[in-house]
């Protein structure tokens, strides 16, 4: 990933993905906005008990980027499965209800989800102009929501998987991401050699692989081309917002990805 800065709002971009206008999209660091501890600064949910105020003006800062507000991008709300809605325009400013995957091929239409550990997972068709943003925690990686998202955009828009561009976006890393007897048991049954995804870290409890879990995922449905962005949001609390490193007391970073208009 590349770092950047608009003023003073830092985020990122993916090396992989195109640029000059063709796809517009970014992830947000916790930085830049207006709300106080422990939400500093840039928390963009209204799940969390940070001011209404706060969070409205965070994203006009945020999604600002690109000209944009929050009546005019695609919400969802979401639930760590594996449901994946198509979305357009006219869905600008609601909350797709219980998904985890939203899609579209309509040039404008922007994609916006927020995370504290749970991995953003981006999908680009070049060829078919398309796109998908998901959000896939431990559950979501155990029930696909990656290759879940691949099939829909391979049924709605005709999408080879191997000409798709992926990225998976900063999320908790094994470093830092002890778990117990209910991931290692569903790991066990979701992935071919699990071991390799429960690594000893020399604690009483393996460490899952998120990352590398949902890079698998992506990989099993057929996408060949995955940039993965190396930051760990637990370890790296400077940047980003972490459920798991601040006890539950946090806000929530975003991504936003648009096809041009």
């Amino acid at each position: 990933m590349n770092y950047f800065n608009h003023g003073t709002l830092p985020y990122f971009r993916f090396e992989s993905f195109p640029d000059g206008g063709i796809l517009q999209h970014a992830i947000f660091t916790r930085s830049g906005g207006v709300s106080p501890a422990p939400f500093a600064s840039l928390n963009l949910s209204v799940s969390v008990p940070d001011e209404k105020a706060n969070v409205y003006a965070n994203r006009r800062r945020a999604y600002g980027l690109y000209g944009l507000d929050t009546d005019t991008v695609v919400h969802a709300h979401l639930v760590h499965g594996h449901a994946v809605a198509r979305v357009t325009q006219a869905d600008a400013g609601a909350w797709v209800s219980h998904v985890d995957g939203i899609i579209t091929d309509e040039p404008g239409c922007a994609l916006t989800m927020n995370f504290a550990d749970c991995a953003p997972i981006f999908l680009y068709d070049p060829l078919r102009r398309a796109a998908g943003l998901g959000h896939a925690g431990w559950k979501g990686a155990i029930v696909d929501l990656p290759g879940a998202m691949v099939r829909a955009m391979q049924e709605a828009f005709g999408s080879e998987p191997h000409s798709l561009l992926a990225a998976v976006g900063p999320c908790i890393g094994p470093c830092c991401y002890e778990v117990g007897e209910a991931v290692i048991s569903a790991s066990h049954d979701a992935f071919a050699d699990p071991s390799a995804l429960l690594a000893d870290h020399g604690g009483p409890q393996p460490h899952f692989d998120l990352p590398e879990a949902n890079r698998r995922n992506l990989l099993r449905a057929g996408v060949r081309q995955i940039e993965m962005s190396g930051l760990c949001t637990a370890c790296r609390t400077d940047l980003f917002f972490s459920h798991r490193a601040e006890k539950g007391r946090t806000g929530r970073f975003g991504a936003i990805m648009i096809l041009a208009a």
